[in-house]
């Protein structure tokens, strides 16, 4: 007997596609040849046909919570071999977008990195927590005394510590629900297609998923499956491991002056200092290859989010290095500035996590290892 379905289209999301890059969606006709090209498309349950299907119908219920969105990298395979000029990459884009603010919460902080209007805030907004913050305390202090630049005479680790610990915390935690929420979805749509059992979820079983997991995400390896693109790989691997890495070196400063004792500035021939070197000119270059493959897209779509996290990277990196030289030329009044304005740029590249492109780091990850917890599952039963 036919599978009866009631559908519920969701009037707005189609619309909600168009504006965030999907405006090709109208144009398909659902001749499968996207789910053939595509390298990384499994053979049962292929992507992004169903995808398109779904997203044509309004069905957003079948695509938020959709494991395979996540299984897309855009790698513009399915885009280059469309007979109809269909871009399913940029479609399979808006989806996750809309994946991501569906599971950020409060939703309407959203607003604030995905409208071009709230981009005065984005400045705005932290300057004035970390002014409140440094006045109120007494931490903070502007006047230089006449020796060798110390970011942390202006603004001390303490001051630091009060407000980017609470904030990292908070991001934890809308991922923490998001990540739960997002389980939940994914679990009721593979039991909808019997991919799922329905038992609860082996932590233990889903940690080794996950780890065995890891390498294929760290590496890029899907990345190096694909036809079209494949210089994406490196410019993306470059930004990629130069959060990490320059997250790693906070680390050790954190744990060389609290466990050490050991005080800032450091030598620029202390190792970790060359290392956070190289990472920021990684950071700069891998964004400037990201923006330049942009630029020279002729088929793709770009929305502001995806703008203004490329412009967030690039500032990051510029801003960062800039401290660097300032203080090493010996100009306090623009060091000052200068690392007012990163810790400006800092403060948004952790708030925005949730409600931008970057949570696929989490998601993505947390969405691949599912699949793997759910094949192995299937071959051991």
């Amino acid at each position: 007997m036919t599978e009866k379905y009631l559908v519920d289209p969701d009037l707005n999301l189609i619309e909600t596609i168009i504006q965030n890059g999907g405006d090709s969606l109208k144009k398909c006709f659902q001749c499968g040849t996207c789910s053939v090209a595509c390298q990384l498309s499994p053979d049962k349950q292929p992507f992004p046909r169903k995808e398109m299907i779904a997203a044509s119908w309004g069905l957003k219920d079948r695509l938020v919570g959709n494991p395979d969105i996540w299984q897309c990298h855009n790698c513009g395979d399915c885009s280059a071999l469309c007979p109809r000029g269909v871009q399913p990459g940029d479609i399979m884009g808006a989806i996750r977008h809309i994946s991501i603010l569906t599971y950020a919460r409060p939703a309407v902080l959203e607003r604030l990195w995905n409208d071009p209007r709230m981009l005065p805030l984005l400045f705005i907004l932290p300057a004035l927590v970390i002014l409140a913050v440094g006045f109120a305390t007494g931490l903070l202090n502007l006047q230089n005394d006449g020796g060798p630049i110390v970011y942390a005479q202006f603004f001390p680790v303490a001051l630091i510590e009060m407000i980017y610990i609470p904030l990292t915390l908070l991001v934890g935690l809308v991922f923490l629900a998001g990540v739960r929420n997002l389980l939940a979805d994914m679990r009721a749509n593979y039991l909808r297609r019997g991919l799922d059992d329905g038992d609860p979820i082996k932590p233990v079983e889903f940690l080794k998923a996950l780890i065995a997991t890891l390498p294929t995400i760290i590496t890029h390896t899907k990345f190096a499956s694909c036809i079209e693109n494949q210089q994406r790989k490196f410019s993306h691997m470059l930004v990629s491991f130069s959060f990490v890495n320059l997250a790693t070196v906070a680390g050790a400063f954190v744990f060389a002056l609290y466990v050490l004792g050991s005080h800032g500035p450091y030598s620029q021939l202390n190792p970790v200092k060359i290392f956070a070197n190289l990472s920021g000119i990684a950071l700069i270059l891998g964004s400037l290859l990201l923006i330049k493959d942009r630029l020279e897209s002729t088929d793709g779509h770009n929305s502001y989010s995806d703008w203004y996290i490329l412009a967030l990277a690039l500032g990051l990196g510029v801003t960062g290095m800039l401290t660097q030289f300032i203080r090493l030329v010996d100009w306090p009044t623009a060091a000052v500035a200068m690392y007012f304005i990163h810790l400006v740029l800092a403060f948004n590249l952790i708030a925005c996590l949730p409600y931008t492109k970057m949570a696929h780091f989490v998601y993505r990850t947390v969405a691949l290892a599912y699949v793997a917890y759910v094949d192995g599952r299937s071959q051991t039963s």
